[in-house]
C-alpha cells in the first residue's frame, strides 16, 4: 500500500465515520522525530574523583620546579 492508497483509506474511514455516527473528526500532523544527539557517556564518582587526583598531581608537579 503507497501512501496516496493509505491517504485515500483514511480520508474515506474517516468520511464514513462522520456519515454514520454523526462525529467530529480531528486531524494532527505527525510529530517530528527527535534529533540524535551524540551520546556522552555521564561521568561517575569514580570518574570524578580520578580527574580531581589528577589535577592535584599535576598542580604539585608545577610547583615542585
Amino acid at each position: 500500500m503507497t501512501k496516496d492508497e493509505l491517504r485515500a483509506e483514511l480520508e474515506r474511514q474517516a468520511q464514513r465515520y462522520k456519515d454514520v455516527y454523526g462525529g467530529e473528526i480531528t486531524t494532527y500532523a505527525a510529530q517530528r522525530d527527535p534529533e540524535r544527539k551524540a551520546w556522552r557517556k555521564k561521568p561517575s564518582f569514580l570518574d570524578q574523583v580520578f580527574e580531581k587526583e589528577l589535577e592535584k598531581i599535576e598542580k604539585e608537579l608545577k610547583q615542585d620546579p
